[in-house]
This record gives structure tokens, sequence and C-alpha cells, in this order.
């Protein structure tokens, strides 16, 4: 399908153009320097608008035909709904009604719900994703590969990419849970109430034509409003837009495992010894549920020493907004809301802040908050002895996970992974990782029920821990016992053809994922 590789600067082998477009292979972190402007949509005149400013259309269907949808386009989704979505399918259901081919779909994540797409897939109505390709949809691109190459980028990425015109968003589909006529729109309230919609910011602000979709229409003004009404362009009502019960997934549940427990247990040990857990402390923990008992335990540490943090990053979710409540944070600065007690609170407390991709996350601003996290508690399918670490396939090579802000975050002062030191009797620890999402030079410490690992270059951190009785121990004597109860498992296999690319957070190509032989 491509042509041209290089070797970029981690030493993995990236083409130099993908669709069409020519790439920048990785160079390092912080050595892309961008330069021009932002990208911009076109001008538009409010005399082509309603002066009522009443912008309902009656169906979706309506709106995407006045939209211009047309072969080619790129439309983009949000995915506040989590499994719960019910307006991603039926934009592509409608598409294939039209005869529509060629599209490029951009959804800010996506989940087993959308697994109907990969019909469409198949028969040419969605070319490729740029997004994320979860579950089915990623077995699809692993197994028979998409007409396109897919692209998988961070959540900062993606707002990247919008703002510096590598994707052109020709439409926009918003599914809001309160909007008014006009098109201010927002996620905290409705009978589908979400939290917050700030995945769908950079898609409001420069895609070329935007609809808002709402199940709860209210009278002008909608307020609070997290999506600007002067952005869009046409309104739609509809029976119901999410299932807000689902955005709670298996993996914003508290784990129950035993070694999970642990692995949070020394990891909240290691923090609290190493130093980090300190009076007006940052920090950010996944949605995974060793990442969430973390969070209960920084609670019980933080009581206990009568200190509180400044901030907590979230995804917010019950464990949060009870230490929200309590007085353990000032804030919870929030990029995805991840249970129905996280939405009550953005509606009731004003400490819970809804925030974007573009303050959190997007490296080509000047600064975001997740390099001043004091520490950040994240998961990983697989980490090498370089500590670079993998989070989108698995061993077997197969692609089931998007990155989120995964690889944003790893830029706070302290980035730590616990992880099982085996899954499958599969050691997750290898002399080189499948594929490569994050340089191991941004993680710093790995946290197994077996032992913890700090990356040589954190020399603070070693010597903070050299009297600790926690079980600190090499990389490689971690690798060695997974290996010794494990054996080494073969390698994945591949062909030699691409079917998706990583991108790093400033757009350049981190890594290839092949498909599977």
């Amino acid at each position: 399908m491509q042509d041209k590789f290089v070797k970029n600067a981690i030493g993995r082998l990236v083409p130099t153009e993908v669709n069409g477009r020519l790439q920048i292979p990785y160079m390092g972190v912080g050595k892309y320097h961008p330069e021009g402007n932002k990208y911009a949509p076109p001008i538009v005149s409010c005399s082509d608008f309603p002066a009522d400013g009443n912008k309902l259309v009656a169906t979706l269907k309506d709106a995407l035909i006045k939209a211009g949808l047309r072969d080619g386009m790129a439309i983009s989704t949000h995915h506040h709904f989590r499994n719960g979505d019910l307006v991603g399918n039926q934009i592509f259901e409608i598409a294939a009604e039209l005869g529509i081919k060629n599209l490029t779909w951009v959804p800010s994540a996506s989940f087993e719900c959308h697994a109907p797409l990969v019909k469409y897939l198949e028969d040419g109505t969605i070319h490729h994703i740029e997004g994320s390709m979860n579950g089915s949809l990623g077995r699809f691109t692993s197994t028979k590969g998409m007409k396109g190459l897919g692209i998988l980028r961070s959540h900062g990425g993606r707002y990247q990419s919008i703002q510096d015109g590598e994707v052109v968003i020709d439409i926009a589909v918003i599914a809001a849970p309160t909007a008014d006529f006009f098109g201010n729109a927002t996620g905290d309230r409705g009978p589908a109430a979400c939290g917050l919609l700030g995945f769908a910011l950079a898609d409001s602000q420069y895609a070329n034509k935007v609809i808002v979709v709402t199940d709860n229409l209210v009278p002008f003004p909608c307020f609070p409003w997290q999506i600007q009404g002067n952005y869009v362009d046409y309104v739609v009502k509809v029976d119901k837009v999410g299932i807000p019960e689902k955005i709670v997934s298996g993996t914003t549940e508290v784990t129950k495992s035993p070694d999970r427990l642990l692995l949070a247990e020394w990891t909240a040990q290691f923090c609290n010894e190493a130093g980090i857990i300190k009076d007006g402390f940052s920090f950010q923990a996944g949605a995974g549920g060793t990442a969430l008992s973390i969070g209960i335990y920084f609670a019980d540490i933080l009581r206990d020493k009568g200190m509180k943090a400044r901030f907590a990053r979230g995804g917010s979710n019950k464990y949060l907004v009870q230490m929200l409540e309590e007085g353990l944070t000032d804030f919870i600065l929030d990029g995805q809301t991840f249970d129905l007690e996280g939405v009550r609170s953005m509606r009731e407390n004003w400490n819970h802040v809804n925030t974007s991709p573009f303050t959190s996350y997007n490296y080509h601003g000047k600064g975001n908050f997740a390099s001043m996290l004091d520490v950040v508690i994240l998961g990983a399918t697989e980490v090498d002895t370089s500590f670079n670490a993998n989070v989108v396939t698995h061993s077997d090579g197969m692609l089931l996970h998007g990155i989120g802000g995964w690889q944003n975050c790893i830029f706070s002062k302290c980035t730590i992974l616990p992880v099982p030191l085996f899954r499958d009797r599969i050691p997750i620890i290898k002399d080189d990782v499948t594929t490569i999402c994050g340089p191991g030079e941004l993680i710093d410490v790995i946290v197994t029920e077996r032992g913890i690992a700090i990356n040589p270059l954190r020399t603070d951190l070693i010597e903070a821990m050299k009297n600790s009785k926690l079980p600190v121990k090499t990389i490689q004597q971690l690798k060695k016992e997974a290996e010794d109860i494990c054996g080494v498992p073969d390698k994945a296999k591949f062909t030699d053809e691409p079917v998706a690319v990583v991108k790093w957070v400033d757009g350049t190509v981190i890594d290839t994922v092949w498909k599977l032989a």
C-alpha cells in the first residue's frame, strides 16, 4: 500500500506518506517545531442564517444533506457517551442509504457500540478511521485492513491535528444532551446527561459545517453552554442521543482483583515514600480499575496526613467527586466524565471544572496542564526494557485500543504504569514492544505484583527509595521473573502491509501497525 518507509528517531519503520499526505517521522521528544498558522474554516455571513436564530431542521438526514454530504468527506463525532452513543452509527447508515463513499471518520474515540460500522468499512462507505479503532473495529483493521490507512492519535494529538489543518473536518456531528435552537449545547444536564463535551470543542471551532443533535431542546439560551451556537449550522431534535448509564464501562470500575489491588497499594505507597504526595500536589489517575483504586489510597493518605491536593485531573468519577466534596482536593479539572456522579458534580460543584484537549493536552499550544501534574497513573498493554510502552496493540499484534490521553499524560513530573507482570501467561515486559506509543524517557516507574522498576534516568526516585521496604528491582529482573514463570512467548507474525500509523503528540509518526499474517 505504501512504497516509501524510513526509520524514525526511535528506530521504527514508518511511511513517509499516508492516504496521499506527506508525513514527518518522529524526531524525538520536543525536537519537532511546527511552522505556519493554525487552520481556519471559511468565513461566513450572518445573512445566510436565520435572523431569529432558529437553526432547527427536521432530521439528521436533512441536516447532512444541507451540509453538503458527498463522497470523500471527513466526518467527525465525539465519544462522551462512550459505549452508549446512539448517533455515530446513524450518520453512516444515512450515508450508505444516499450512496456516499470513501468517507473518513474522525471520532474522538470508538467503542464496541460502533461495531456495526464494520460493514461500512467493508462496502467502502468509510474509507478509513482517524481516531481510535477499538474492539471489533481494531480486529477488522488488523486482519483485513481498511481501504486507507488508519491513523491513531491521542486526545491532544486529535486537537492538534484539527487545529493545524492535518485533518480538515467537513462535517462535525455533535451529540448534545441539552441544546437550544441556536446551537448552544451542554452535556451536564438533560435526560441523557453525560458530563462535559470538551472532545467536541475542536470540531465545533474548525469544522466547515457543524450539526448539533439533541434529545432535550430547551428555550434559548441553553446555559451554561459548552458548545457555542455561533459555531453551529444546524440543530436536530431526536428521541434519544445516548444512553448515559453506558458512559460507565468495565474499565471505569474499581478492581476487585487481589493482584491489582496490590498494584494500587504499592503505587500509592511508592508515591508517599518518594515524597510525591504532599500538601498541594496534583495527580491524575486513568480510567482503569487499578488506577481508580489508587485514587482511593491517595485519599486515605491525604486524610491521614491532614493534607489536600490542589487539583486532580479527570476523567472524573465518584471517587474523585468524594475527594472534592470532602475537601481533599480543591479542584477537579475534568477532561471526560466517567460516571453519573461525575455528571452530577459537574452540574453542582463550581470547582468541578470542564476542560478540553486544548487546555489539557494540545502540544501545539503555549503550554498545557499535563506537564504541570506531579504524578499520573496509567495503564499499558506492554513495556520494554527501555521503558518504551504500548497501549494500542497486544503482544499478538492485534489492534484493540485507542491512545486516549495516555501520550499526553506521560509528560507529567512522574509517570507510573502499574501493570501485571503477565496477562494470560504472556509476559508484558519485552525486549521491544510490539508498537511504541510512548518513548521510555517519559516513563518513570513500572509497578508489578512482583516488584517495582524505576527508570535509571530517574536517579532522584532511586535515591528516594533506597531504604524502602517495597520490592524495588531492575526491569531486567522483572522480565526474567516473568519469563521464568511463563517462558518466552513467540513474537507476533505480520505481513509487510501497514494498516495504521501511530502519531506522536506533535503530529509526527512514531510507529506503524502492520497487518497480521
